[in-house]
C-alpha cells in the first residue's frame, strides 16, 4: 500500500480522469489505482497525499481525524495584528464558521520555487507571506479566509500535511516520492 507525496504544480487538476484538455494528476503519476487523500484547487500548489488504500485515504481525509495542514500564503497587502487575530479566531464565511487555527506572518520562503506564470507585481501595493495551519479543509477555505479579512490570496502553497512536509521531502513541482504509511500513526 503505497503512500505517495506529490508536489502538485499550479493549474493541475486533482483528478486522474481527463477534463477538456486540462492537465491532471495522470499527466504526472502513472502509478495504478492510487487516489488523492484530499484535494487542492487548480490555482493552489504544493503537497498532496495519494494512496491505493481506501481505508487510509478515508482516515487521512475524514473530518474526525483531519491531519493538520500548513499553507504558505502570499497575500495582497500587509496584515496587522487585528487581521491575524481574526484569521486565528472562528471566522464566519457565510456558509460555515471556521475552526480556530494558527496564522502567523513569515518571511518569504527562500526554498520556494518560482511560479509559472509568475504572480503579478504592483509596485504600489505591498504583499506579505503568512503560514496558516488548519485541521479542517473546506472548499477554497484559506482563500476565503484571507479575503474576509481584506487580504486577498495571490499564491497558495500547501507545505505540510501531518508529519509530511516539503521541507523534509524537497520535491519540485511535478515530483513525487513514496513514504511509509506507518508514519501517519506517529
Amino acid at each position: 500500500m503505497p503512500l505517495i507525496l506529490f508536489n502538485k504544480p499550479f493549474q493541475v487538476l486533482c483528478q486522474f480522469s481527463p477534463q477538456d484538455g486540462r492537465i491532471t494528476l495522470a499527466d504526472h503519476l502513472s502509478i495504478p489505482n492510487i487516489y488523492p487523500a484530499g484535494r487542492l484547487d487548480a490555482d493552489s500548489e504544493g503537497l498532496l497525499l495519494l494512496t491505493d488504500d481506501g481505508r487510509l485515504q478515508h482516515a487521512i481525509s475524514h473530518p474526525d481525524r483531519k491531519e493538520a495542514k500548513t499553507y504558505l500564503v502570499q497575500v495582497d497587502g500587509v496584515p496587522d495584528a487585528a487581521s491575524l487575530a481574526r484569521l486565528q479566531s472562528p471566522l464566519d464565511l457565510g456558509d460555515f464558521i471556521t475552526q480556530p487555527c494558527q496564522a502567523v506572518r513569515i518571511a518569504e520562503p527562500d526554498w520556494l520555487w518560482p511560479r509559472h506564470p509568475p504572480i503579478r507585481a504592483r509596485l504600489d501595493q505591498p504583499t506579505a507571506w503568512l503560514a496558516i495551519t488548519l485541521k479542517e479543509g473546506k472548499n477554497r477555505q484559506v482563500r476565503r479566509m484571507t479575503a474576509a479579512v481584506g487580504l486577498p490570496t495571490l499564491r497558495l502553497v500547501r507545505s505540510s500535511i501531518g508529519p509530511f512536509s516539503l521541507a523534509s521531502h524537497p520535491l519540485m513541482p511535478g515530483e513525487w516520492c513514496e513514504v511509509p504509511a506507518a508514519a501517519l500513526a506517529k
